[in-house]
């Protein structure tokens, strides 16, 4: 069966589903995630100001910074298929308080495409050393990514070591937290149970994804005749609890909005980090550890792993938490990060 076909079946498929006890289930789960309640504060309404950062290969990225009267800048990374706006409790709760910095990465959100070559976790991390000196070009920093933003620190740390150095010496970052993420080892079909149509979702390879990218305006129309499905499986993949309805539909949103190009460009990157040599770069300044304990994504044993190869670093465990412990567990994550800063803070003052 050629490709065209597979993926008229599958969006065929999706629309069908509703005479199958497979979508009687699903509405029932559906219904059930309605029914849960959550915080009143509308996510995404946290904004600031949009400044262009233009990255070495002439990415135009979107930045925000909220600002405030501190020493520290904290620059927190997003992870794969999100936005910035994914930070929504941590925003909440640092804006005032600390300066804080947001970006959506490459060929995410409101920033630029990039070109399919680039897309790689090393031209993340030169990305990210272009957001720093645009919009951090002095002072201590603190650095926090989620998932693929994680990963995005590290490869940064891989190519600029000596920013990891004490500050007399010039370095320049502080502290460090990897929240949901890995170094290397990953299993990249488990990233795309809830990005692609469910019959694509196991034995994925590289082949595939780029096929199906050729087809992405019917994967994207399958993705959205699905919806339903798609919610049902952010639910189970993204959260380990029964998590508020807007929770899941944010990140459901955020996940439906990345075009599948995207989602496949990234594939091969994925795949191919091997970067754990590279961590212990990282224990030269404090590093925390977070990561959920029913994180199915990247799970508890690739933090752990992390937290063994960085000298000095603290391991935080949400018990029960998903892949998105930065909402599920925001205030377990917050109150880590609280103590990161102070420890950040008092290294960058020695």
């Amino acid at each position: 069966m050629g490709l065209s076909a597979r993926i008229a079946g599958a969006a065929a498929g999706a629309a069908g589903l509703a005479a199958t006890g497979a979508a009687v289930r699903v509405a029932q789960r559906r219904r059930s995630i309605a029914r849960r309640r959550g915080d009143a504060t509308p996510f995404g309404s946290l904004r600031a100001p949009a400044r262009t950062v233009v990255t070495n290969d002439g990415v135009p990225l979107q930045v925000e910074v909220d600002e405030a009267t501190s020493d520290l800048t904290v620059v927190f990374v997003h992870g794969y298929a999100l936005n910035l706006d994914c930070w929504h409790f941590q925003r909440a709760a640092y804006r005032g308080l600390v300066r804080t910095v947001f970006y959506d990465q490459r060929s995410h959100g409101r920033s630029g495409r990039g070109s399919i070559k680039e897309g790689t976790i090393d031209q993340l991390g030169t990305d990210l050393k272009s957001v720093i000196d645009a919009v951090v070009p002095e002072g201590p920093v603190v650095l926090v990514g989620h998932s693929m933003g994680g990963m995005t620190i590290v490869a940064f740390a891989e190519q600029f070591p000596e920013l990891f150095a004490p500050a007399d010496q010039g370095g320049r970052i502080a502290g460090v937290a990897l929240i949901s993420t890995t170094a290397g080892g990953l299993d990249p079909a488990r990233l795309f149970f809830p990005l692609v149509p469910a019959r694509f979702g196991a034995g994925i390879t590289s082949g595939t994804l780029r096929a199906l990218a050729r087809g992405h305006r019917a994967v994207d129309g399958a993705r959205r005749l699905g919806r339903s499905i798609a919610t049902v499986a952010t639910d189970a993949f993204a959260f380990g609890d029964k998590v508020p309805a807007g929770y899941v539909e944010f990140v459901n949103d955020m996940l439906s909005a990345t075009p599948f190009q995207v989602v496949a460009e990234f594939f091969p990157g994925f795949k191919e980090l091997d970067k754990f040599d590279h961590v212990h770069i990282l224990g030269r300044v404090p590093t925390t550890v977070i990561c959920g304990t029913a994180d199915r994504l990247t799970s508890i044993g690739h933090a752990r792993k992390l937290h063994s190869r960085i000298p000095g670093s603290v391991l935080v465990e949400c018990q029960g938490a998903g892949h998105m412990v930065i909402l599920e567990r925001h205030g377990q994550v917050n109150a880590a990060l609280d103590q990161l800063l102070a420890a950040a803070a008092e290294g960058a003052h020695r």
